[in-house]
């Protein structure tokens, strides 16, 4: 059994420590808030507080990283609210407190982000396009990781997450005018993004870079106006695209890696 610390529980690690401590693992994780620590102190979670800054992290990291053999960050880049903050230089920062510390191994959560929509259909052997600030700083984010010499870093890029109370067509519903209706949804459900996890760490299969997204594409229109219906929810309506390019994501490396399947359907 593996020794594995989680940079953020939330709505992905908290379920995600759970199942691991069920499979036997020794289970560490980091919230930003001393508030959010002794709320899941007091579920016996072996939480600790550490807040990455660009050019510090205060709090535990020392303790929060030792004795841990693999390390599996699931940071958010926090890039949509504009904030201006660079997230390159908050993981950096990570990365220094990662190669000073016993992990080995990291699992570094990225998105499907890193490609533009520009890119049409790709996959894994698909060098990322970024146009934008929060694709470039996943892309920048990435390579670091990978070129530490210190550790062994697989990237896994999710693409929109559902799952529990998560459901995207709850912003949606009732909204007109939308754009994009012909564009393909690239989604997983967060007992799949587990299930990834999980593959990754049993099939030991650290330096891959991993597209982990429902092998399914509707279009958003019809996709959203299905899943609006099933909710009682007045469908969004999208005016008709322009002829536009739209991603696809797809995998070349989640079968023959981890032999996964999907458990769940969109």
């Amino acid at each position: 059994m593996s020794r594995i610390a989680i940079a953020g529980l939330g709505w992905l690690g908290l379920p995600l420590a759970a199942q691991l401590q069920e499979l036997g693992h020794t289970v560490k994780g980091s919230v930003t808030s001393k508030t959010k620590q002794a709320e899941l102190k007091t579920y016996g979670v072996d939480v600790y507080q550490v807040e990455i800054a660009e050019d510090e992290i205060r709090g535990e990291i020392n303790s929060f990283l030792a004795d841990s053999e693999i390390l599996i960050i699931l940071i958010p880049p926090g890039l949509r609210r504009n904030t201006g903050h660079n997230h390159a230089l908050r993981m950096a920062q990570l990365l220094d407190a990662v190669e000073k510390s016993s992990v080995q191994k990291v699992i570094l959560i990225s998105s499907t982000g890193v490609y533009d929509d520009s890119q049409g259909k790709v996959t894994e052997a698909d060098v990322p396009k970024p146009q934008d600030n929060k694709g470039k700083q996943l892309v920048e984010v990435e390579q670091i990781f990978f070129k530490s010499t210190a550790v062994k870093t697989t990237v896994i890029r999710f693409g929109g997450l559902f799952g529990g109370s998560r459901n995207p067509v709850k912003y949606l519903a009732g909204r007109t005018g939308l754009s994009n209706g012909n564009a393909s949804v690239n989604l997983i459900h967060r007992q799949d993004c587990m299930g990834v996890i999980l593959g990754v760490i049993y099939k030991n299969a650290f330096g891959h870079i991993i597209n982990a997204v429902h092998p399914e594409h509707p279009a958003k229109a019809v996709y959203y106006k299905k899943q609006a219906e099933a909710l009682g929810l007045e469908p969004p309506v999208y005016e008709s695209d322009r002829d536009q390019t739209f991603k696809q994501i797809d995998s070349v490396t989640l079968k023959p890696l981890l032999g996964y399947t999907f458990q769940k359907n969109l």
